[in-house]
C-alpha cells in the first residue's frame, strides 16, 4: 500500500486566525481516521478561501481515501498548480494514479517528487510498490533499498523488500531473475510472460498465474523458472503431488537449486511426508547454509512434531541469519510459550509490543493473546496483520446492491468442522436455529476427519459445501453467488484461517465470530458477536467492528456432550488417594509464570494439595515440573494427564476440586467443560476479550463470586476454598441445580438471540444505514 504523505506547515502568507484553526482541526481529524469530519472542515475552508493551497491538497488526499480518486487527483492538480514546488504533492498525487490503475504516470509523479527532494525515503518505497506491480522486480528491489538507507527503520520498505527477494529468489533461487543454461534461448517475451504470472501470483489471482506458468511450460518444457514458480502455487492450491512432482523436475534440471529444495519440503510438509521435508529442507541449508527462510521451514516442521526444542534452534538461527525473516520470530515466540520456556519470556514480550509498533515482521494475532492483555496493543497487530498479509483489498464483489432472500441466508465459514473445540461449542446451535426464517450454509476449508462431529455438522446445515481445493477469490465467488445475506467467519485469525475470501466483500454483512477473540482489524468485517462482559461497549475503540452484545453469553453450548458413566479410579490417572486436587486442563501455552507462582504458593499454603495439568508435551512437563521445583514445591505435586476421547476427559473432571483459570487467555471451551461436568472454576477478569470468557460463564451461570478482579484475589479465594469443604460443597450444589436451569447450557434460548441478531442486521443493511453496535435482549451484568 502506498505510503501518504502530509506537507509542511503553509509557507503562503497566513490565513485569517480561524481558517487556521479550523485546518488545524481537519489536519487532526485526517490523522485520526475521521474523514467524514476532515472532508467537511476542509471544505469549509474552501467555501471561504478557494485557493487555500493545503486544504486543496488534503481534501484531494480524503476524497481518494474514500473512494473518488478521480475529484481527488483534480484537486491535488489545483494544488500543485498553486505551488508547483512541493515534493510531498506530487507523491500523493503519485498515490491517487496508482490507486487509479494509471502506474506510468504515477511513476512519472514520484519522479518529478524525488527531483524536487532527492531525500524523501516514502516516494522511493511508492515508486517500488509501482514497479512490483508492472513486474520490474529489479527495479523495485532498487528503490526500496533507496528508501531504506535514507529510513533504516522504514518497516513499510522492509517489508516490501522482503517479499522483492523472495519473489526473486523463487524464480530460480538467485536474488536476480537469470535464465538457466537450459533456458538461455528464451525470447524477452517469455521472461515478461513470467514476471507477468510472478505479479499475478503475488497478488492472489492463481487461474492467470497458472495460464501463464503453463504457456511457458507448453513453448519450453524445461523452463527452470516456470516449473518452480507452478510447483509453488500448486501447493499453495491444496495439490502438493503436483508440486512436487514440478519441483522434483527442476531439481533434476538444476540438483543445486536449494530454493527448490525447500519448497519441495514444503509440498512434502502438506503430504504429511515429514522425515522427508526435514531432509529437503536440510539439503536447502546444505547448499545454502545462510538460508533464513529454510531454517524458519525448518522450525515449523519441527514444531508441528512437537520437536519443540530443535524447532527453536531453526527459529532463532534464521533470525541471526535475517531479523526480518517473516514468521521466524512468530514462529519462536510460539515454542517458547508451548514449551513453557520462561527465560526469554520478557524479551519476547517487549519484542513483540516493538513488532506490532513497527509492523517490520509477520506477528500472529493469535499469538499475542497469550502474551498481551493490552486491547490496544491487539488492535495494532490485527490491523498491521491484514494490511501485511492482504495488503490493498481487492475490487469488492458487492457494490451496495440489495435483495430479500426469502429466508435470512447465514453461511459459516470454517477450516474446523471436524472434531474440534469450536464444533464442540456451536453444532448444537446450528442444529437449533428457526429453518422457518433462516437458511443455514456450512462452508468448510479444513480436512474431513471422518468424525462423529463432522458427520454431525454436515446433517446441521441446509447446504454443506467443501472448499478446501478452492482459492480465496473463487470461495468469495460462491458466497457472492449464493447471495448471502451474512456471511460469519468462525475463524478470525486461528490456524488454516482464509480471511482473504472475505476481503472481497462477498456478502453484504460479514461477521466475527467464535474462533477468535479480539478484533481482526479489517474493514471488510462489520461485526463481532459477543456479550457485555467479554466485550463491553466502552471498548469499541479497540475494534474495527461493531459490537453485539448477546443476552447471556455469548459463547454456544452443545448439550449433547456425553459424559462416560464411568469415572475412572484416582489412582488410575495418577492422582492421590487423599488431597485437594486442583486442576487447570487448559493448553501448557496458557500458562504464565505469573498465573504459576499464585499457582505454587497456594501448593505450598494446602498441604497434600496437587495441580492436575493436561500433557502437551515433554518439554514443557519438564520444564515446569522444573519451575516448581525452583518456587519451593515438590515437582512429583503436579500430576499431567494424557490426552483422552471428550466423554472420559469430561468423566475425569469429577475427580478434581477446583478449576484452576488462566491469564491473560482464559479457559474458554475447557471453563465450559468444567461447569458443565459440575467443576466449580476460580478465574481473573483480564483486560481484553481472551481474559475475559471465563468470568462471562460464570455470571450466566450465577456464580459471580468466582470471577475475580486480580490475582491477589483470586489466589485468596483458591485457599480459602480448598480450606473450607462446606462452601465449597455449596457451590457445586448451586453449580449442579444451575446447570440445567440458567441461560449458559439453554441451547433454545442462545439460539433466539443470535437469530434476533442476524435479523437486526439485515434490517439496518436493507434500510440502507450503516453497520451499528447494538444488544440483543436486556439482561445487564457487570464484570468486576
Amino acid at each position: 500500500m502506498s505510503e501518504p504523505e502530509r506537507s509542511p506547515s503553509p509557507s503562503s502568507p497566513p490565513e485569517p486566525d480561524a481558517t487556521e484553526e479550523k485546518f488545524k482541526r481537519a489536519t487532526a481529524r485526517l490523522q485520526q481516521g475521521d474523514l467524514a469530519q476532515a472532508e467537511r472542515i476542509y471544505e469549509q475552508i474552501l467555501e471561504r478561501a478557494a485557493n487555500h493551497v493545503e486544504a486543496l491538497h488534503f481534501l484531494g488526499v480524503v476524497k481518494a481515501r474514500t473512494g473518488r480518486p478521480q475529484l481527488g487527483l483534480e484537486l491535488i492538480d489545483k494544488a500543485i498548480a498553486l505551488r508547483p514546488a512541493y515534493a510531498e504533492f506530487y507523491s500523493n498525487r503519485g498515490n491517487v494514479l496508482k490507486q487509479l490503475g494509471h502506474l506510468e504516470q504515477a511513476l512519472s509523479s514520484y519522479d518529478q517528487t524525488i527531483a524536487l527532494k532527492p531525500d524523501y525515503a516514502g516516494a522511493y518505497c511508492n515508486r517500488g510498490l509501482v514497479l512490483q506491480e508492472l513486474g520490474r522486480l529489479e527495479e523495485a528491489l532498487e528503490n526500496y533499498d533507496r528508501a531504506i538507507a535514507l529510513r533504516p527503520q522504514f518497516a513499510q520498505a522492509h517489508r516490501n523488500r522482503e517479499r522483492v527477494l523472495q519473489a526473486l529468489q523463487l524464480s530460480d533461487g538467485s536474488t536476480r531473475p537469470q535464465a538457466s543454461p537450459s533456458d538461455a534461448t528464451d525470447a524477452g517475451a517469455t521472461k515478461q510472460k513470467l514476471d507477468r504470472a510472478l505479479v499475478c501470483h503475488q497478488q492472489g489471482d492463481r487461474a492467470q498465474a497458472e495460464s501463464l506458468y503453463s504457456a511457458v511450460l507448453e513453448q519450453s518444457a524445461n523452463n527452470l523458472r516456470a516449473l518452480h514458480l507452478l510447483g509453488i502455487l500448486k501447493v499453495q492450491a491444496g495439490e502438493p503431488e503436483l508440486g512436487l512432482t514440478l519441483f522434483d523436475k527442476a531439481i533434476a534440471l538444476k540438483p543445486d537449486f536449494a530454493e527448490a529444495h525447500n519448497n519441495r519440503g514444503n509440498a512434502l510438509k502438506a503430504l504429511k511426508r515429514h522425515e522427508e521435508a526435514l531432509s529437503s529442507y536440510d539439503r536447502a541449508i546444505g547448499l545454502k547454509p545462510d538460508y533464513a527462510m529454510a531454517h524458519s521451514n525448518r522450525g515449523g516442521l519441527l514444531a508441528e512434531l512437537k520437536r519443540l526444542e530443535e524447532a527453536a534452534q531453526s527459529y532463532e538461527r534464521a533470525i541471526a541469519l535475517n531479523p526480518h525473516e517473516k514468521w521466524a520470530f512468530g514462529g519462536l515466540a510460539a515454542c517458547l510459550g508451548r514449551m513453557c520456556d520462561w527465560d526469554k519470556r520478557p524479551f519476547i514480550v517487549e519484542r513483540l509490543k516493538d513488532a506490532i509498533a513497527a509492523g517490520d515482521l509477520a506477528i500472529e494475532p493469535f499469538l499475542t493473546l497469550g502474551y498481551l492483555d493490552d486491547p490496544a496493543l491487539l488492535r495494532a497487530c490485527s490491523e498491521k496483520f491484514v494490511k501485511s498479509e492482504i495488503g490493498e483489498a481487492p475490487p469488492p464483489l458487492r457494490r451496495g446492491e440489495s435483495w430479500r432472500n426469502e429466508k435470512i441466508r447465514v453461511a459459516f465459514l470454517s477450516a474446523d468442522f471436524r472434531d474440534h473445540p469450536m464444533a464442540v461449542l456451536i453444532t448444537e446451535a446450528l442444529e437449533r436455529l428457526d429453518r422457518a426464517r433462516f437458511e443455514v450454509i456450512g462452508i468448510s476449508f479444513g480436512p474431513d476427519d471422518g468424525s462423529e462431529w463432522r458427520a454431525r455438522l454436515v446433517s446441521a446445515f441446509d447446504r454443506f459445501i467443501d472448499v478446501r481445493l478452492e482459492s480465496n477469490a473463487e470461495i468469495a465467488t460462491l458466497v457472492a453467488d449464493l447471495k448471502v445475506d451474512i456471511a460469519v467467519d468462525l475463524m478470525g485469525y486461528t490456524r488454516y484461517c482464509r480471511p482473504e475470501a472475505l476481503a472481497r466483500r462477498p456478502a453484504p454483512i460479514q461477521v466475527n465470530y467464535l474462533g477468535f477473540v479480539g478484533t481482526m482489524g479489517a474493514d471488510f468485517i462489520d461485526y463481532i458477536i459477543a456479550d457485555e462482559i467479554v466485550l463491553p461497549l466502552e471498548q469499541q475503540l479497540f475494534y474495527s467492528e461493531k459490537i453485539v452484545h448477546l443476552p447471556g453469553c455469548y459463547l454456544p453450548n452443545d448439550r449433547g456432550r456425553k459424559i462416560s458413566e464411568t469415572t475412572p479410579a484416582k489412582k488410575d490417572v495418577g492422582l492421590p488417594e487423599y488431597g485437594f486436587v486442583f486442576c487447570c486442563f487448559n493448553n501448557n501455552w496458557k500458562i504464565t509464570p505469573e498465573a504459576f507462582d499464585v499457582w505454587m504458593r497456594i501448593l505450598r499454603a494446602v498441604d497434600d494439595s496437587v495441580l492436575w495439568l493436561l500433557r502437551d508435551n515433554e518439554t514443557a512437563e519438564r520444564n515446569l515440573r522444573k519451575e516448581a521445583q525452583a518456587r519451593g514445591v515438590d515437582p512429583s505435586r503436579l500430576i499431567f494427564a494424557p490426552r483422552a476421547d471428550l466423554p472420559d476427559h469430561l468423566a475425569r473432571h469429577r475427580l478434581a476440586d477446583l478449576f484452576l483459570d488462566t491469564l491473560p487467555y482464559n479457559a474458554h471451551t475447557t471453563a465450559s467443560d468444567a461447569l458443565w461436568v459440575g467443576l466449580p472454576v476460580l478465574t481473573s477478569t483480564g483486560k481484553s476479550f481472551a481474559g475475559r470468557v471465563a468470568t462471562s460463564l460464570l455470571h450466566a451461570i450465577e456464580l459471580p463470586e468466582l470471577a475475580t478482579a486480580s490475582l491477589a484475589d483470586y489466589e485468596t479465594l483458591a485457599l480459602a476454598l480448598a480450606r473450607d469443604p462446606a462452601r465449597l460443597a455449596e457451590i457445586k450444589a448451586r453449580l449442579a441445580r444451575n446447570r440445567d436451569a440458567l441461560p449458559l447450557f439453554d441451547s433454545d434460548r442462545f439460539c433466539r438471540g443470535l437469530e434476533a441478531a442476524f435479523v437486526h442486521m439485515r434490517e439496518l443493511w436493507q434500510s440502507g444505514k450503516k453497520p451499528e453496535s447494538f444488544a440483543v435482549g436486556s439482561a445487564s451484568r457487570a464484570a468486576p
